[in-house]
């Protein structure tokens, strides 16, 4: 089994369990307060549970920073959990922050105790997608055609901010509360997905852009005329309270860091669509060869040698 799905079998871990192993186990991955006097070069990197882009971004810059020099640390876990950390000192940086809508519960909390290091992608988006035969056009249309689609509406995990605002906008704005809401993990719906896609049968699943679904499968997004999805989003690299203090460069460096949709399908394609025998390592290796003067690029944009 590839790292990447082993990475995937995380994310059922619940909350408390994951609070449990943050506790007994990061305080060695380089958080403030390690003691092995070279924090400046060792880094930690939260990687929020179920989203494929934040998983292949984190990566990247985990291949990236070694490169560099740095001694890096990754851990899987719930996005409640990774901010708590960020803002303990258990982690130093996560690539997977979504503003202004899915996360805003969680800079409302934290916001004070963490660091804003830049918006790398610019369009994101909360989706509801359908395979592209089925009935429905429209979450209006949904609640009506329920039938046709097993009365079910298949999501992801349970802290997801899209699980919550499917929860709390969605079914209530669209009067979806007669259909299963399936609340499960990001596999379990990507395999649903497949199947569903692969046998002709019509299917309607809780989804975001960017994601490699949309390459891979043959969906589309149901219109949402009361946007209660939101409008596109950014996502945001962020940091610990002190990340600048503590890696003046590198904070340039992620501040100065984009990717557009050709390259970052490119990447989560290389990573998740390449086969078992394919990981992380391997994807981002073959993904930085195919972009050979992305680095430099960086470092000439973010002004660091």
């Amino acid at each position: 089994m590839s790292r990447v799905r082993t990475s995937r079998l995380l994310r059922g871990v619940t909350a408390a369990s994951s609070a449990l192993v943050l506790s007994m186990g990061l305080a060695a991955c380089g958080g403030s307060d390690s003691a092995s006097g070279d924090e400046e070069k060792t880094i930690s990197i939260g990687i929020p549970s179920g989203w494929d882009e934040g998983i292949a971004v984190s990566h990247l810059w985990k291949a990236i920073l070694e490169d560099e020099g740095y001694e890096v640390e990754t851990e899987t876990a719930d996005i409640g959990i990774i901010f708590t950390g960020l803002a303990g000192g258990d982690f130093d940086v996560t690539f997977d922050t979504w503003l202004p809508l899915t996360h805003a519960s969680y800079l409302e909390k934290f916001g004070d105790d963490i660091t804003d290091l830049g918006t790398w992608y610019d369009n994101a988006k909360l989706t509801i997608a359908v395979n592209e035969s089925s009935p429905a056009k429209s979450l209006e249309d949904l609640a009506g055609m329920a039938d046709a689609y097993g009365n079910r509406l298949v999501g992801i995990e349970a802290g997801a901010g899209l699980t919550k605002v499917t929860q709390e906008e969605v079914v209530p704005t669209y009067g979806l509360e007669k259909m299963d809401y399936v609340i499960s993990s990001t596999p379990a719906m990507l395999a649903e997905l497949k199947s569903a896609t692969a046998s002709g049968d019509n299917i309607a699943v809780t989804l975001w852009r960017p994601h490699w679904a949309y390459d891979e499968f043959p969906i589309r997004d149901l219109e949402d005329p009361e946007g209660k999805l939101g409008a596109a989003e950014e996502i945001h690299a962020y940091g610990a309270k002190d990340f600048g203090e503590r890696f003046g460069d590198l904070e340039e460096l992620i501040g100065a860091f984009t990717l557009d949709d050709e390259q970052l399908f490119s990447l989560e394609n290389l990573m998740f669509n390449s086969g078992d025998d394919v990981d992380e390592e391997d994807a981002v290796e073959q993904w930085l060869e195919d972009n050979s003067t992305f680095v430099e690029d960086l470092k000439k944009k973010a002004g660091v040698s």
